[in-house]
């Protein structure tokens, strides 16, 4: 019985009482000064201070939490220093949070076998502060540089370039097996050297005169515009549905489909390649309802590939 005393005692003053959120809170995660003087860290029962009827009543997550109950407490404030699983699958998926991120199709980004799992999750976004605002150093795992210094993301592209680099990759996710010109370790020169979608600029003065919504020829592509991280149908994670990348497209594009076969990438290209003086096959529809590109039935890589300066690159 003293026992049990006591740990309730203990279960109190870990308690703040306070269960009124900011709408602006960042940084979920809590840490080892959880509760009064850090006496509720390390303790895996949430409903011991928290009832699960109050929380989170001025936040719009309100109704998904008071359905899923305090399964959903560790997919966003962390473990609590107890080693548990966090849970973010429960949330986001197909169901609750089909757009949040999509993750339909056959391939995805993670580091199982079989389908993705919250292990996953958590590799990519093990502090993310999901106040439905994206920042790259809040939301993404911080990973040093290729030069071993903690660095923060000032885009999504330096956030994959820490894997995908010849010379140092993150320790667990090393690539060694691909030859050197292979793209997922050559992609931080072909980024910063090579690519017209990476560093170097174009200036949209030749074939591709013309470009959809806000994106600027002077402008850097994020590698995430064109690859999906969370499921698609097409290899090298090739969105397939313009609203799984493409950051700066009008929502009214989010619905057009993107196949890419045998190399032919037009319906990739044409969601925001828009020529404003038709030449070739400008005019002719990619196969998702959108023109504008100047081949629609040919492999597209012969010309346009990664770390490849013949035309234009990518």
């Amino acid at each position: 019985m003293k026992k049990l005393i006591f740990l309730i005692i203990i279960l109190l003053m870990g308690c703040n009482g306070d269960d009124s959120q900011d709408d602006n809170l960042t940084h979920l995660i809590v840490d080892s000064s959880h509760g009064i003087d850090g006496a509720a860290y390390g303790l895996a029962d949430c409903g011991a201070c928290h009832a699960i009827n109050i929380i989170h009543e001025t936040l719009n997550i309100r109704d998904i939490v008071a359905d899923k109950g305090f399964a959903t407490c560790m997919g966003c404030h962390g473990d609590n220093g107890t080693s548990e699983l966090r849970a973010c699958l429960i949330c986001h998926n197909s169901i609750d949070l089909p757009h949040t991120p999509w993750q339909s199709g056959h391939f995805t980004h993670n580091f199982n076998d079989e389908n993705s799992s919250d292990k996953d999750c958590v590799t990519c976004h093990v502090s993310s502060d999901m106040n439905g605002h994206f920042v790259p150093e809040i939301d993404l795992t911080s990973y040093p540089n290729v030069n071993g210094h903690q660095q923060v993301y000032n885009t999504i592209s330096e956030f994959c370039l820490r894997c995908h680099n010849r010379d140092n990759p993150q320790v667990g996710f090393e690539m060694s097996e691909q030859t050197y010109n292979h793209p997922l370790i050559a992609m931080q020169d072909n980024y910063n050297f090579v690519d017209k979608h990476g560093w170097i600029d174009g200036i949209g003065t030749r074939t591709y005169n013309g470009l959809r919504s806000d994106y600027q020829y002077a402008s850097l592509v994020e590698c995430t515009d064109c690859h999906t991280m969370h499921g698609t149908n097409n290899k090298a994670l090739i969105i397939d549905y313009a609203g799984k990348g493409g950051s700066k497209l009008s929502s009214d594009l989010e619905n057009y489909p993107v196949t890419i076969t045998d190399g032919n990438s037009a319906q990739l290209c044409v969601l925001c390649h828009q020529m404003q003086d038709i030449i070739e096959q400008g005019a002719e529809n990619t196969g998702n309802g959108l023109t504008g590109v100047h081949a629609v039935s040919e492999d597209c890589s012969i010309c346009h590939s990664h770390g490849e300066t013949v035309q234009a690159g990518l």
